[in-house]
């Protein structure tokens, strides 16, 4: 928790230059604020800089070894819920989301995720969050039904900056962080006892 709200981050899975992406996590980042029930943080992997996994213990034993690794880790287990934002490349997720994802395990344990997704065409995204659906419920997180999807993403969302979108996507967010708060206090008490997080200590 960060203060008297429950901490949301919203994390941005691509990192390849000229990705709209990051507009897209700056929009639902102040939407979400503008939702006053979470306290909200952006993270952005371009930021992070996460190299390939090169910790030789798996994530289950928390034998951290590099300083990146201890970094994310303390920062994915201050998280009480997430949004992942998501391009589709070759109907799946980027490689930077799931090796970003694969660092920890206890760290994500029971805890909500919403998916805003994009694409260059009529999906909108929504075959790589099918994918990664996969991916957390394995780490015993529970997705969101609501989510935000946008097709056509460069038609859509035009040059401005920053994003001014719709009123479809506007009330998709709505639905999506109102299922995530309700996900979250659910979810809050299996937390207790998880190793390694907050809630556990």
């Amino acid at each position: 928790m960060a203060g008297d709200r429950p901490l949301l981050q919203v994390i941005v899975g691509t990192t390849r230059p000229g990705r709209v992406g990051e507009r897209i996590g700056r929009w639902i980042t102040e939407r979400a604020r503008t939702f006053e029930v979470f306290e909200v943080e952006l993270v952005d992997l371009a930021a992070v800089d996460l190299p390939f996994v090169d910790e030789a213990a798996h994530p289950a034993a928390q034998r951290y070894e590099n300083g990146h690794t201890k970094e994310w880790s303390a920062r994915v287990a201050a998280a009480d819920a997430f949004v992942f934002v998501t391009a589709e490349y070759n109907h799946g997720f980027s490689a930077p989301l799931k090796n970003a994802i694969d660092y920890l395990m206890y760290e994500w344990m029971y805890k909500p995720v919403g998916f805003v997704s994009y694409g260059g065409g009529v999906a909108g995204g929504t075959r790589a969050v099918q994918m990664l659906k996969q991916v957390v419920v394995s780490l015993k997180m529970t997705p969101a039904l609501e989510a935000v999807s946008i097709p056509f993403a460069h038609e859509v969302l035009g040059t401005a900056d920053p994003l001014d979108p719709n009123e479809v996507l506007d009330l998709a967010a709505t639905d999506m962080l109102t299922e995530l708060s309700r996900l979250e206090a659910a979810l809050r008490p299996l937390r207790a006892g998880v190793p390694g997080t907050p809630a556990g200590v």
